[in-house]
């Protein structure tokens, strides 16, 4: 019997042994949503800064363009790729430095973009961006680089030297040539006389807030939808461009008053704030109970783009009515996980490629380069709160699908209109 016992113990001590290094295992490899996300929005800045900080982003960024590309000078690219990544990131960077491996993540990117801040108006750098021509594509991503240094001024504008700002100034000021279409283009004009109302209050064309403001306004369609023009396009522009931008326009201007710009108290920020809260309450409700939204529309390439608002919202405005914390985070941590755990989104290289969910070029636009992709980083704005915000350690809860369609309860919904 003894020889029976301690073969029964030696296998009950392997089986034991295993499990524990499972658990090991298991316990090591399994993240918080944070850290997923702190994974992936590494993951698609860090090639583009790094190269960037070192003049080398035209060198080795892999360019790939629409199929149908429309003729325009494709070095575009590169400023749509460096305006709208830092847009989306900077509010991360602004969080303090500290010791742990997040954090030294975040102190290398902010190196790095600070030196890539720099070469993109040196004109004796490789990466000088283009900022001229006579395609106003330019006036575009000259207001994503502007919506950087306004979401986070203490961590971007305030660092550079002076011969970097002055250059700023001076070609932002030369993106007036530009006119815009006559849709959420005219944001683009907004937000870079906002940031020059910031920086050199006067300078800034006070006319154009006049102009932007109640043309936006006018466009307003209720239950949180604007039309990108006097119609609606059912797309996700309300979420790009349109409510991010409107608000921050207003803001900026309600926050540097003058003489010349108090037509403000006809539009005020915390109006266009409740639109869209309205808006985040719609697109929250597109998530399925598999964690994934529908593609339609332009620009579907833009990929987690499409929740700007949402993510801008729980950056600074806290959450609608009828969402949580534990609900949202969970929501777009899995159409993230879905999204980028397909192959293809990134090239050889480690930049985005053309696609939706993995590389599939023939979805893009006329108008769009890889570059253009980078508006997905604008999802990660939750980031500039700290870890120990309730939107990073609330307890995870199903979203709205999630929770319909497993027999729950979900708040009722009906129309609401906003309109002043």
């Amino acid at each position: 019997m003894k020889p029976r016992r301690s073969g029964i113990l030696f296998l009950a001590l392997v089986v034991l042994s295993a499990v524990s290094v499972y658990a090991k295992k298991t316990k090591e490899v399994e993240k918080t949503d944070r850290e997923k996300w702190v994974e992936v929005c590494y993951a698609i800045a860090a090639p583009v800064l790094e190269n960037m900080s070192k003049g080398e982003l035209r060198k080795n960024m892999q360019l790939e363009l629409s199929p149908n590309w429309d003729g325009r000078d494709p070095a575009v690219s590169y400023m749509e790729c460096f305006g709208r990544l830092m847009a989306g990131i900077t509010p991360w960077l602004a969080l303090p430095d500290d010791g742990t491996e997040e954090g030294k993540m975040r102190k290398q990117l902010h190196e790095w973009a600070l030196l890539s801040y720099k070469n993109a108006v040196d004109p004796e750098s490789p990466d000088y961006l283009l900022w001229g021509g006579s395609h106003p594509q330019p006036l575009v991503d000259a207001a994503y680089v502007a919506e950087s240094f306004l979401r986070a001024p203490e961590a971007t504008w305030e660092q550079l030297d002076t011969v970097t700002q002055k250059r700023y100034i001076e070609l932002f000021k030369g993106m007036r040539k530009h006119r815009p279409a006559y849709n959420n283009w005219l944001l683009f004009r907004g937000m870079i006389e906002a940031f020059l109302l910031m920086a050199e209050p006067e300078s800034a064309d006070n006319f154009i807030f006049t102009t932007v403001g109640k043309k936006i306004d006018e466009w307003y369609l209720g239950d949180g939808m604007y039309g990108d023009g006097p119609e609606l396009a059912f797309d996700n522009y309300n979420a790009f461009v349109i409510h991010p931008m409107y608000i921050e326009m207003l803001e900026t201007v309600e926050n540097h008053p003058t003489p010349e710009n108090k037509w403000v108290g006809n539009i005020k920020s915390d109006l266009a704030v409740k639109r869209m809260q309205r808006y985040n309450q719609f697109i929250e409700r597109l998530i399925s109970p598999e964690g994934t939204y529908p593609a339609f529309g332009r620009s579907v390439v833009y990929r987690l783009g499409a929740f700007q608002t949402l993510a801008m919202a729980a950056w600074k405005y806290g959450l609608p009515q009828g969402l949580s914390n534990g609900s949202v985070r969970s929501a777009l941590t899995a159409v993230m996980e879905n999204m980028f755990s397909q192959p293809g989104n990134f090239n050889d290289e480690g930049f985005l490629a053309l696609g939706f969910v993995g590389h599939q070029p023939n979805l893009a636009n006329s108008y769009t380069n890889n570059g253009s992709l980078y508006i997905t980083s604008s999802m990660f704005m939750p980031l500039g709160l700290p870890a120990d915000h309730p939107f990073w350690t609330d307890p995870a809860e199903p979203w709205t699908q999630k929770r319909a369609w497993a027999g729950g309860e979900i708040p009722i919904d009906g129309h609401v209109s906003l309109k002043k």
